[in-house]
């Protein structure tokens, strides 16, 4: 499957190769060592979840790198409780494995997930307690985390599914026939999911009154369809989200 994209490559650059490797002084080049790279945002901003026309969440987000790992911070703001608040922190490598993923409420209780022992565990603290419950999956590290209502995890697998799964050919995007697999985790659901990501091609979308040429992608699982609009003169990044069965539309800012 070929579609036309621009005639430059950038996603290793924005999510899935390291920062450049710096060789190791020798005894006598203290000197000359290199100071460590301080961190580089690759994408920020919000996005507005909207039902029925009328916007319920605003989901507030920053993507980082610095030294050879990625940051991936968000935080859901409900339109209309300004003091209602959940927040997130993905912690992955290089390579996309994950760190650490922290997860957290304005209304008590949070949660954890670690690797251990080359598979994950997730601690959640209920409020009202002071003790973690620990649950265990059988999952490896690589597992993507696509949290509820946040938006820029789907971002995130967007991004590694055409980083893997992709190539550029020319000024064209070659893709493996067929949607691709994923095993991801719900944290705030204690939960495992198979979901499917497939490329499907340039669409013209309306967004904020203004039609652009965006790329449209297939997100689906057991019980849902999404489709994903991103923008492949930017970086990838996400657009706008249509969830037809939730009278949903997620656009960017």
């Amino acid at each position: 499957m070929k579609y036309r994209i621009g005639s430059w490559w950038i996603l290793a650059a924005i999510f899935i190769c390291s920062l450049p490797a710096v060789s190791a002084p020798g005894k006598d080049d203290k000197k000359d060592k290199p100071k460590p790279a301080g961190a580089q945002t690759v994408d920020s901003g919000s996005f507005g979840v909207f039902v029925k026309g009328q916007r319920v969440v605003t989901e507030t987000f920053s993507i980082e790198q610095k030294n050879g790992s990625s940051s991936i911070k968000a935080q859901l703001k409900e339109a209309a409780a300004t003091d209602a608040s959940q927040k997130s922190d993905l912690e992955l490598t290089s390579n996309a494995e994950l760190l650490s993923y922290d997860w957290s409420q304005s209304s008590g209780g949070s949660l954890t997930v670690l690797p251990k022992n080359d598979f994950l565990i997730e601690k959640i603290i209920v409020p009202g307690s002071a003790k973690a419950a620990e649950q265990p999956f059988l999952m490896p590290s690589m597992t993507a985390i696509l949290d509820n209502n946040f938006f820029v995890h789907r971002e995130v697998l967007i991004w590694r599914y055409l980083a893997a799964d992709c190539k550029p050919e020319g000024s064209s995007l070659k893709c493996q026939q067929g949607p691709v697999e994923f095993g991801t985790l719900v944290p705030q659901d204690r939960t495992s999911v198979r979901v499917r990501m497939e490329l499907i091609g340039n669409e013209r979308v309306t967004i904020r009154g203004t039609e652009r040429q965006l790329l449209r992608l297939n997100l689906s699982g057991e019980s849902f369809e999404w489709a994903l609009w991103v923008d492949p003169q930017d970086q990838f990044k996400l657009m706008q989200v249509a969830i037809p069965a939730d009278s949903t539309v997620v656009t960017r800012d």
